[in-house]
């Protein structure tokens, strides 16, 4: 099978083989996101009210960290209606477990749920697709960054993680701020100033040493944890014209006892395929995706993908093949001949080559 198919058609097979419990909402998940409230409201306090010394503080700014990204985790569940089902509890929940990663669950719904799952790797639509080789022609910000060589752009594309959620989020306010109806947008507003108005005041209160412990570092960690699973969800992944997610996501393996920590957010084309699902089911339609589909499922250790994304490029030169602007060597996408466990370019005519080079030199 290699046509592209919808991911209703994948669902409509899958689903008359789950337990019809899998398709109801999960509150148990709250007791997690609970813990992980505590955690970090202790920590924070911990570290404000306390002398402790920098190992100590590194310690805890950790612990924040991992729970700041958990807890941004469970409230994607959360908004996409799978632990509880009222509107506005749903949003309260949601809101708490984002507040630490000062992302609106208004926001959230609008570039996550209703932009982003409905156009998978739409070179247009999607939001968090990577652009194009045409696309990048225009964009005359980044052309000193892809001057570099790649290994270079690997390393500093891995450390960017650590801040390219919070990034990517204001980009995205300021994307969506306007599509909200205006009765909505003072509440979209405000969904944003209050997290960052209580961290600039936190910052006030306990001055800039224990702040940098108490919300900055977790927040750089949090950040590469979040990020870390979601650039492997899509980037080695082709762009398509049909939203079909054993094609366009992939889905990674971590140990156990992280899945438990991480809500199972490793399971990314189940959950592609299943949104409003508790991904405390997603091993179940893993089992029925790769009965039926092996030839076209995407897998892979977490370690491996991201160490694919350091080997590869960041830009589409078509649909199915990333090309490095700097020389014009072309990789292939997941299913389209790359290789994660021996990343290496593919040969390339001297005219693709020196038109790639050509957009970075203009």
């Amino acid at each position: 099978m290699k046509e592209l198919q919808s991911f209703g058609w994948y669902a409509a097979r899958v689903a008359p083989h789950l337990p019809k419990k899998a398709f109801s909402p999960a509150p148990e998940r709250l007791w997690g996101g609970l813990a992980y409230l505590l955690v970090v409201v202790s920590g924070i306090l911990t570290i404000s009210l306390t002398d402790f010394n920098i190992w100590i503080n590194t310690a805890i700014s950790i612990i924040l960290g991992t729970s700041f990204a958990a807890m941004g985790f469970l409230g994607h569940e959360i908004l996409h209606g799978t632990v509880v089902r009222k509107a506005w509890l749903r949003e309260l929940t949601g809101g708490i477990a984002f507040f630490p990663l000062s992302t609106g669950p208004k926001l959230w719904v609008k570039w996550h749920n209703m932009t982003h799952h409905r156009h998978t790797q739409d070179e247009e639509k999607d939001p968090d697709a990577w652009p194009t080789i045409e696309q990048f022609s225009k964009a005359k910000i980044l052309k000193p960054f892809y001057r570099l060589p790649l290994s270079v752009r690997g390393f500093l594309g891995m450390v960017f993680l650590a801040i390219t959620f919070t990034m990517h989020s204001m980009r995205m306010f300021k994307r969506f701020i306007k599509e909200f109806n205006p009765e909505k947008r003072l509440s979209v507003w405000m969904q944003l100033l209050v997290p960052w108005a209580t961290w600039i005041g936190l910052l006030v209160l306990i001055g800039p040493l224990k702040w940098t412990f108490a919300f900055f570092i977790p927040l750089l960690i949090a950040n590469f944890i979040v990020m870390a699973y979601i650039a492997t969800n899509h980037r080695l992944n082709p762009l398509v014209p049909v939203n079909d997610p054993l094609a366009n996501s992939l889905t990674v393996t971590v140990p156990k006892w992280v899945d438990v920590l991480h809500f199972n957010f490793s399971y990314h084309t189940e959950h592609h395929l299943f949104p409003g699902m508790s991904s405390k089911y997603y091993p179940l339609v893993k089992e029925e995706l790769k009965k039926r589909w092996p030839e076209r499922y995407h897998e892979m250790p977490m370690l491996q993908a991201l160490a694919a994304l350091y080997k590869t490029p960041r830009l589409y030169s078509n649909q199915v093949e990333l090309v490095d602007p700097v020389g014009g060597d072309v990789y292939g996408t997941l299913g389209h001949g790359l290789d994660p466990a021996h990343v290496k370019p593919k040969e390339t005519a001297p005219a693709e080559e020196s038109s790639s080079s050509a957009m970075v030199n203009k």
